[in-house]
């Protein structure tokens, strides 16, 4: 299977620069997969477009200020984007700089302390951090981690719109992205008609806009993020299909722990790293219906969707979205697909 496969031609103007004023007004593509059927809607209809026996999934992962702006000892200006923090105040990091920092470089942050580059773990370096660590600087000097296709510096704004209303347990570099268009008055209608919910978590890491470096699908690797998820959300999906409802997972995040739990054919509880691929051929186990925002040409998370509703009917979708303006990518429209 070929990554060109699952390319596109998008037009420039339709990579969302920013939210919607109000989060539940974007739009939203619902796609039969049994049908192939699509319609248009806005976000706020979602309740209508739900039965009252459904269960959604939501990740509660929290996104941290994790874009921190340094200086070498040259002056050379760095880029500081946290993968993940780690023990004894350490943490993994993407650098961006002229040249690349060598073991034993201290790093200025602006306005701040000094940090150590002790070296590197594959794409990432390894930091070492003063106290009180990477966790506590990077909230008191860190920038939101906007993805690197909004070509634009983050604002006051997006520290709550780069961020779910519901976001609990931090540790996110980056925003499940479906989750950004909920808002209370979406809440309170799914409520309304008796629409359940329950939440796990996945600690989306910056390898998530990794470009897929292999002409073959089946050769590239995944990143690594850490998921939780516990009984209680296996009992709600157990007792979601009894009653006849769906299991929908609101965003590809929320795919990949399911997936994840329940790769030995039935949904369990799960703590613990995943670098689960899903793409066309996966049989899926614990979902019955996705909702997700548009993603990148030649991406995991597109091949993932393809996966799901069929590579044909997805990239028949995305060309009935691109034509009729949808806008794309993380402070984009939404995409309902329902079998």
């Amino acid at each position: 299977m070929k990554v060109s496969d699952f390319d596109f031609e998008l037009p420039a103007e339709l990579i969302a620069q920013r939210p919607t004023a109000v989060r539940s007004a974007s739009r939203l593509l619902h796609l039969n997969a049994t049908t192939g059927e699509v319609s248009h809607h806005h976000f706020h209809e979602l309740p209508q477009l739900l039965a009252a026996k459904d269960l959604l999934v939501f990740n509660n992962t929290k996104v941290i200020p994790a874009r921190l702006f340094a200086s070498k000892p040259t002056g050379g200006r760095v880029e500081i984007l946290i993968e993940r923090i780690l023990p004894q105040d350490q943490a993994l990091a993407q650098l961006k700089a002229s040249k690349s920092p060598k073991p034993g470089t201290a790093i200025t942050l602006d306005a701040g302390p000094s940090l150590q580059v002790l070296g590197r773990q594959g794409e990432f370096y390894l930091l070492q951090f003063p106290p009180p660590g990477p966790a506590a600087l990077a909230s008191q000097h860190g920038h939101t981690p906007l993805p690197p296709y909004i070509s634009r510096p983050d604002e006051a704004a997006d520290q709550t719109r780069y961020q779910t209303i519901y976001a609990k347990q931090e540790g996110a570099v980056a925003a499940p992205t479906a989750g950004l268009h909920f808002d209370e008055a979406v809440f309170a209608a799914l409520q309304a008609k008796g629409i359940a919910k329950c939440e796990l978590t996945l600690h989306v890491g910056a390898g998530t806009f990794q470009p897929v470096r292999t002409e073959s699908v089946e050769e590239h690797q995944m990143h690594s993020e850490y998921l939780q998820l516990g009984p209680e959300v296996c009992e709600a999906a157990k007792a979601c299909r009894q009653a006849g409802g769906r299991v929908l997972a609101v965003g590809t995040t929320s795919v990949r722990c399911l997936e994840t739990a329940a790769a030995a054919g039935q949904l369990a509880p799960y703590e613990g790293e995943t670098d689960i691929f899903i793409y066309p051929g996966h049989q899926f186990r614990a979902l019955d219906a996705l909702l997700t925002n548009f993603h990148l040409p030649r991406s995991t998370l597109m091949m993932l969707v393809c996966a799901f509703a069929g590579r044909d009917q997805v990239m028949r979708a995305y060309h009935i979205a691109i034509q009729a303006s949808y806008r794309f990518f993380s402070y984009g429209d939404a995409m309902l697909i329902t079998p």
